[in-house]
């Protein structure tokens, strides 16, 4: 199963990485080092798990709820698909309430709608929502449900075009990236107060579907994503919050249209985690400290991983397809343990399992799991 085709884009709410499941070199001046390593595993040890659905989520067949983040507190942060298949966002306390919304100007109908995305300390969440003409356009959410819409300069309108957010920090500072009317994509920063810096990564295409796309930024406003050169191969890069870029490859990735290395998110420490699309189009996570170390690893069992998140603490999540082509989350430990797990509700059949997209200080875990019959529940698996 090849996770680029099964996950439609690192959950659209993460649009910056290439994934497989459904999802998407030479440091400059730093040591550059790839540590294939085997990984210790742990069984799953007495895990609590919190399943939940969005009021008003669809129950068919690529319906339903969607977490893509967790909070220091526990409120996590998504999206639902109605019966129709138009997306809503929604925000769900650390008890369990759930608030669903629209921003307006949203679409209504199927693939179009509201994204809900990363969520912060103060319950800020950024996302986008796609119009009517499937043009999209960032958002702001406060914790008191305040939206703010904005456009940054230079978005193309078209169907597929404009603006794609973001991560979000503790000071409300936002990263992501738009689509030019040539198809063509840019990174940019976005302050709480309004302020947009644009930028490309050196060796970024400037052909349709090439670009700079910004995904993850930290506390210290430094900025992690990917950007596709004009062979259509992805590279990773590092962005300092006075600009400084660095780029980076994983050691094994492919060479090959639509290969390469994705960086999807990172944490205070400057630690990144990602993936990378070897030559025969199978996925593999990594980590890469600040320092310039890149560590690949693997989950046993699974045919092929990625990773989506990682705390403070260094503590690893994402999720992985089995041989069979079930889906199964995972968390690895700083010191390399990893623990594969499943959602009590998920389904055991080619397609269906578990998939994790945020993880808290505390080690909490969210996404969505896919019962039987192909429809999305949320749930938070507490340690």
């Amino acid at each position: 199963m090849n996770l680029t085709t099964s996950a439609s884009s690192l959950r659209q709410a993460m649009p910056a990485a290439k994934t497989s499941f459904r999802i998407a070199f030479v440091v400059l001046g730093l040591a550059f080092v790839n540590l294939l390593t085997g990984s210790a595993f742990a069984q799953e040890a007495a895990a609590s798990y919190s399943e939940f659905n969005a009021p008003g989520a669809g129950t068919a067949s690529g319906q339903g709820t969607i977490p893509i983040s967790i909070n220091t507190s526990g409120e996590t942060s998504g999206y639902d698909y109605d019966s129709v298949g138009a997306a809503h966002g929604f925000q769900r306390s650390a008890s369990g309430a759930i608030t669903v919304y629209d921003v307006t100007g949203a679409g209504t109908t199927s693939g179009l709608g509201t994204f809900g995305g990363q969520i912060n300390t103060a319950g800020t969440i950024a996302g986008y929502y796609k119009d009517s003409s499937s043009v999209d356009h960032g958002y702001i959410r406060t914790a008191a449900g305040s939206i703010t819409t904005f456009n940054i300069t230079g978005a193309g309108t078209g169907a597929g075009q404009g603006t794609l957010c973001c991560g979000i920090n503790t000071a409300g500072t936002t990263s992501g990236h738009y689509v030019d009317s040539a198809s063509v994509s840019h990174g940019f920063v976005r302050t709480a107060a309004g302020k947009v810096t644009t930028y490309n990564v050196t060796g970024a295409g400037t052909g349709a579907s090439q670009g700079t796309r910004g995904a993850g930024i930290n506390t210290a406003g430094t900025v992690t994503g990917l950007y596709i050169d004009d062979g259509g191969v992805t590279h990773g890069y590092v962005r300092t919050a006075a600009g400084a870029i660095t780029t980076f490859n994983a050691t094994g990735a492919g060479t090959g249209s639509g290969q390469g290395t994705n960086a999807v998110n990172l944490n205070t420490a400057g630690t990144i985690v990602g993936f990378y699309l070897d030559s025969t189009n199978l996925s593999h996570p990594f980590q890469r400290t600040a320092a310039g170390v890149i560590t690949t690893f693997t989950v046993p069992g699974t045919l092929e991983c990625i990773a989506t998140g990682i705390n403070t603490a260094g503590t690893i999540t994402g999720f992985c397809s089995t041989t069979a082509g079930i889906l199964e989350g995972f968390s690895r430990t700083a010191a390399g343990v990893v623990t594969a797990f499943e959602a009590p509700g998920a389904g055991t059949s080619p397609g269906e399992g578990t998939e994790t997209y945020g993880i808290n200080t505390s080690g909490k875990i969210t996404g969505p799991y896919i019962k039987t019959g192909g429809v999305y529940e949320g749930y938070v698996r507490t340690p």
